[in-house]
């Protein structure tokens, strides 16, 4: 950006000194034009008019924006599209760049309504994977805030709504399409959403066992055993299964739920804990 106090170096010559007859003339012109600058007043041709654009110059100046990562100018570009140019091949294409647009301008609702859209509209279009995948993102990312980023917060214990949401958008994606170039990256997605459904599964079994609630304790330890067989959790989910059953009297239930501990895990310290419990 051009600065006349660094061209100039912030110096005054004694000549510049004197406000000459064309310096007084000018300045009612300056003061114009930085009024201009800073108000941005669409008369002084700062706000680009599109009511004569076509829909090429539109989708090309929408992309330019968001290729320049300007997400607020190259949605409004993008929608003012859409509303002119419904039908057109442009406009399908502008409904799949204004999905990742609102994703990246932090607008998730505005995303996944555009996505669901374009979906059901457009079930065959050779990028619909791509509307699924970033739908899947957009929950994927949807709870997450600035302090997830910098603080090493306890996603168990948060409401998983949205996780759930983006593991059935990426399975949905896997199994419409298999072979997607998107198909990878949602599985490796998937393997985390699980396992913070599973963790939360059982931060809420622990509770229960505390509060000496035992059926829900099981229940939530069956749903992580079920639910989310290849997590971590599923050896602690065990754990609770056997102990609550054993502390209900149910020790066939009990003795099912050690055996399969004791087969899949047999170094597991919760196999001590089950054949330890005294129960009163």
């Amino acid at each position: 950006m051009y600065n006349n106090e660094r061209a100039y170096g912030g110096t005054h010559s004694g000549h510049a000194c004197v406000q000459s007859f064309w310096g007084l003339l000018m300045k009612p012109i300056t003061l114009i034009i930085t009024l201009c600058a800073l108000l941005n007043l669409s008369g002084c041709g700062l706000e680009p008019k599109t009511d004569t654009w076509s829909n090429q110059r539109l989708y090309s100046e929408a992309k330019e924006s968001l290729d320049a990562g300007d997400y607020a100018t190259a949605i409004k570009y993008y929608e003012i599209l859409e509303a002119r140019f419904p039908f057109e091949t442009y406009a399908q294409q502008a409904q799949l760049d204004l999905i990742y647009a609102y994703y990246k301008y932090e607008e998730p609702e505005s995303a996944i309504v555009t996505a669901s859209r374009f979906i059901k509209y457009y079930p065959r279009h050779p990028y619909v994977d791509y509307a699924y995948y970033l739908k899947g993102l957009v929950n994927f990312q949807r709870n997450l805030g600035a302090l997830d980023r910098l603080l090493p917060i306890d996603h168990s214990q948060r409401d998983q709504k949205t996780a759930r949401e983006s593991l059935q958008d990426f399975a949905e994606l896997i199994e419409r399409f298999p072979n997607s170039k998107y198909s990878q990256d949602a599985r490796q997605r998937m393997i985390h959403l699980s396992n913070r459904l599973a963790d939360q599964e059982l931060h809420v079994a622990r509770f229960y066992m505390k509060r000496g609630a035992y059926v829900a304790a099981a229940n939530r330890a069956k749903t992580v055993i079920q639910s989310h067989q290849r997590t971590p959790a599923v050896p602690e989910a065990l754990v609770i299964l056997a102990k609550s059953y054993k502390i209900m009297g149910l020790n066939d239930l009990s003795g099912s739920a050690l055996k399969v501990l004791k087969l899949n895990y047999p170094e597991h310290k919760g196999i001590a804990e089950v054949e330890n419990l005294v129960v009163k």
